[in-house]
């Protein structure tokens, strides 16, 4: 059976939607450490109209990071479908990774919003504080679920009371690198990836 097409955002105010974002829940990533926490993600919109991605987390005290670049997926749309780029490993960027950021959902004052992917294998909700109202978290689900999520994976990131702002830099790079589970799905996806026209390329993270 045929998906329905997703809902997208049109019409996104790109300055409204920088700063830092709190990761309230999503979907698990091999890319992303089970015991993360006080995960988030900063967005600042460049001279050049794309915006540089800051994405962090703490394990264990130690703070991992990652930083990438976003841009529309298509500059003549006004639907809120974007592209990410990371390179990889953090401490050498050499491998560059592109993924969809698609915004389904996003309040009218831009303080919580719905984030998917066409694939349907990611998803997260965000909010501008460390914690959501229940209520709220709830209505987000509801609309994940009626654009045909599996909202059971949905895992809720513990979030501190005060988030940190400063730890020990994990310089292993713990979060994005895990070479046993990347190494292993990158060699699967190597050659096509590759060989895509880059505007073709398949979500591989964000």
């Amino acid at each position: 059976m045929a998906k329905k097409t997703m809902e997208v955002v049109k019409g996104l105010d790109v300055q409204r939607y920088m700063g830092r974002w709190y990761e309230i829940a999503s979907f698990p990533s091999r890319f992303q450490p089970k015991n993360g926490e006080n995960t988030r993600a900063t967005y600042t919109l460049k001279e050049d109209g794309t915006v540089n991605v800051l994405n962090e987390t703490w394990t264990n005290g130690s703070r991992s990071f990652i930083e990438g670049t976003a841009y529309k997926a298509d500059p003549s749309s006004d639907e809120a479908k974007l592209k990410v780029r990371f390179y990889v490993p953090p401490f050498l960027p050499i491998i560059p990774i592109t993924g969809d950021y698609w915004v389904l959902y996003i309040d009218d004052d831009y303080q919580y919003a719905l984030i998917g992917q066409p694939s349907r294998n990611y998803l997260w909700i965000l909010c501008r504080k460390p914690h959501l109202d229940e209520e709220i978290y709830n209505q987000l689900v509801q609309k994940a679920k009626d654009e045909e999520y599996d909202v059971s994976k949905l895992h809720k990131t513990p979030q501190s009371e005060s988030p940190p702002e400063d730890a020990p830099v994990d310089t292993k790079g713990i979060w994005w690198i895990k070479f046993s589970h990347f190494i292993s799905y990158f060699n699967i996806h190597f050659i096509s990836y590759f060989n895509r026209d880059p505007r073709e390329q398949t979500s591989l993270c964000v």
